[in-house]
């Protein structure tokens, strides 16, 4: 895999934009390396985060609002403070019922988030 860098070491999240990647989601992609990659993705109610899979672990943290999160066919109903891990190649998906934020540690780093 080519290097795509690092993020700086200092981040503040105000001086970074917001990225629009669906109706009602918006994503800001924090602190970074080839190893790792933390991001915010900022639903409003309704948002839907499709059905998808790829070959990095994902462990997400529900830092605020109600999503009913799918894993590998199942679904359960997950709140603020709550988490859960997405293996490699798991399908996954999420449907926001109140509007929160999720944030994403990624590894290896998602570089199709960069390009």
């Amino acid at each position: 895999m080519q290097s795509l860098g690092t993020s700086k070491e200092f981040i503040k999240g105000d001086d970074i934009e917001w990225e629009v990647v669906g109706e009602g989601i918006k994503r800001k992609i924090l602190a970074y390396d080839d190893k790792v990659m933390l991001v915010n993705v900022a639903f409003e109610k309704g948002g839907v985060g499709v059905l998808h899979e790829h070959y990095h672990s994902q462990v997400t943290y529900i830092s605020s609002g109600t999503f009913d999160v799918t894993i590998s066919g199942v679904t359960q109903t997950l709140k603020e403070g709550d988490s859960f891990y997405i293996p490699p190649h798991a399908v996954h998906g999420v449907v926001c019922l109140e509007s929160g934020l999720l944030t994403d540690v990624f590894s290896p780093m998602r570089e199709d988030f960069l390009k």
